[in-house]
This record gives structure tokens, sequence and C-alpha cells, in this order.
């Protein structure tokens, strides 16, 4: 069930990805709900994502380990 938490999240994410406060609030309420080895894969999809949109890039300040 936790993968398909992750995979959830991600299409949010993806969704919300036009508003980089929303985006911001929705990776806060992911950090509350994935496993610590889904943060980093969380990170990774994050960093991707804002090559297209960098205003994304702020929201990595919220998975810093």
């Amino acid at each position: 069930m936790a993968r398909a938490m992750f995979e959830y999240t991600k299409l949010v994410l993806k969704k919300v990805s036009f508003d980089a406060t929303l985006f911001c609030k929705e990776v806060e309420k992911a950090i509350t709900r994935l496993l610590p080895y889904e943060l980093d894969e969380l990170r990774e999809f994050i960093m991707i994502l804002s090559r297209q949109n960098p205003d994304l890039n702020k929201s990595l300040i919220y998975l810093t380990t």
C-alpha cells in the first residue's frame, strides 16, 4: 500500500506543478505520509520535474536531510 501512496503523491505533484506554492504544500503533506526511502525517490522526482519548472526547486528545502 505504501507504494500506491508514493505513486499517488507523484500524480498529485504533477497536477499541481503549475503553482509552486501549492506544490510546496503537497510536498509537506507527502513528507508525513511516505517512508524514508520513498522520500529519497521523491527528491529525485522533484529534481527531474524542476528542470521544466525551476520555481519548484524551492520545495526541495522540505526534503533536506
